[in-house]
């Protein structure tokens, strides 16, 4: 019987409060003659007792005090001592969030009480790996070199639906992401979870229907909120700030200048929240929005954060790239679809390809190569460069080179517009999704561009 056509059933359920183990400080800490009140804590979570040789003094962009070594890469953060291991703060802080009205983010359907710290691991969406690591499969070159792929705004009308259009009736902000998180947990990624629904939830759900061979009722709550404490839990948690958290480390600004940007060790998170925001699936925005006051550079801090459950795995044999949806589908050997996302693919200047194509290999945390020859020209720059690796970087976390040459499926440093704006010719998704597609894909795999 479809599970969404009847009524659900309650999504009422005892959560089980889980003890958080809190870490000890070491009191000895000073600089320089400091007093004790502040901590320079690496990025590992330790905090240092001395001043390594040829570190420098500096300001990150959120103006706190860091230490760096003598390439500009931060190797320890400074902290407030007595702010190191706050108190947790109490639960009724969870429940004088007035922001949403009369439906707050406590609500017990949508939002699981007490610290998890550790509760999701930190790799659930994206593998980071080392600068120096190897591209998958071994042996390849971990560098993209792509055409001009930077994200334009639509210049054509949006094709008509080949659905009906979706109407959610009165549903709250917390009942969307309820929507959206059992969507993700599905494998129908509906890009960065924000409590909206847009056209990639839409997309995401007739995805879903396709899979599951079943008709989703997006106004059936219960039956969602069911089917989400059968498959990993609400959707949303409490999750604690850990030292190696707010340590990073951080990039203190991403310029846009590509000779500037080469002269970089890395490209990664800029703050605490780029970087939990992308953990977690989430658009930056919104995982403020649901934490406001909060200050997310302190360890020990609780939030509230999206729950989206284990990637999907499997062995996809066939990918098709639908410029017209904006939507990237996955497909197993036997021809059932594993998995859908979210795309930019194309645009008017610089179409994508059509017919079809393979991938030749596959790069994780991949830099980019740019070529005034072949790709553009950004600024003065008229020599190859090599730009390092990172999350903010050109391609994101993974380089999917594809059979035609320049291109291929790559991420992003800018998750939220996925699906709304277009790219230069390459298929861009969300960094965990791609990530996610990548672990799934060997070379081989068909590519084909569908209008």
């Amino acid at each position: 019987m479809n599970r969404f056509v009847i009524s659900g059933l309650s999504a009422a359920a005892a959560l089980l409060a889980i003890a958080v183990a809190t870490p000890s400080a070491e009191a000895q800490q000073f600089y320089n003659g400091r007093q004790r009140d502040v901590v320079f804590v690496a990025p590992n979570g330790d905090i240092l007792d001395y001043v390594p040789s040829g570190a420098a003094y500096a300001r990150d962009r959120r103006g706190n005090r860091v230490l760096i070594d003598p390439y500009g890469n931060v190797i320890a953060t400074e902290m407030r001592a007595r702010g190191y291991y706050p108190r947790p703060p109490v639960r009724d802080a969870y429940n004088s969030d007035g922001y949403y009205g009369d439906d707050p983010y406590g609500d017990a359907r949508y939002s699981e009480r007490g610290a998890v710290t550790g509760s999701i691991p930190r790799d659930a969406a994206i593998d980071r790996q080392p600068l120096d690591d190897q591209p998958y499969p071994p042996g390849g070159d971990n560098y993209a070199s792509i055409e001009q792929d930077q994200q334009t705004p639509e210049m054509l009308e949006p094709k008509p639906p080949q659905e009906p259009v979706i109407t959610l009736k009165n549903k709250s902000k917390s009942e969307i992401v309820a929507l959206q998180v059992f969507l993700d947990r599905a494998g129908v990624s509906p890009g960065a979870i924000d409590g909206r629904m847009g056209a990639n939830v839409t997309k995401a759900i007739y995805a879903y229907q396709q899979m599951a061979g079943e008709t989703l009722d997006p106004n059936n709550t219960d039956a969602i909120l069911e089917q989400l404490r059968m498959t990993g839990g609400l959707p949303l948690v409490s999750y604690t700030i850990t030292p190696a958290d707010a340590a990073g480390p951080y990039v203190a600004e991403i310029p846009e200048d590509y000779a500037h940007k080469a002269a970089l060790s890395s490209l990664g998170y800029t703050s605490t929240t780029e970087m939990l925001a992308e953990r977690f699936h989430m658009d930056e925005g919104f995982l403020k929005e649901i934490n406001p006051g909060v200050d997310f550079t302190v360890p020990g801090t609780i939030i509230k954060v999206v729950n989206p459950g284990d990637a999907k795995a499997g062995a996809v044999a066939r990918i098709v790239a639908d410029k017209g949806r904006k939507q990237v589908f996955a497909y197993g050997n036997n021809g059932n679809l594993i998995a859908a996302y979210p795309a930019s693919i194309g645009s008017t200047d610089t179409p994508s390809p059509s017919g079809t194509v393979t991938v030749e290999r596959v790069a994780l945390n991949p830099g980019y190569t740019y070529n005034p020859k072949i790709n553009f020209q950004q600024g003065a720059n008229d020599k190859i460069l090599n730009i390092p690796p990172g999350p903010n970087g050109p391609v994101g976390t993974v380089w999917m080179a594809l059979s035609k040459p320049t291109y291929g499926i790559h991420g992003t440093p800018e998750p939220s517009k996925i699906g709304r704006t277009q790219s230069h010719g390459c298929i861009r998704l969300t960094n965990w999704d791609a990530t996610e597609l990548a672990k799934m894909v060997k070379s081989g795999v068909t590519v084909e561009f569908v209008d």
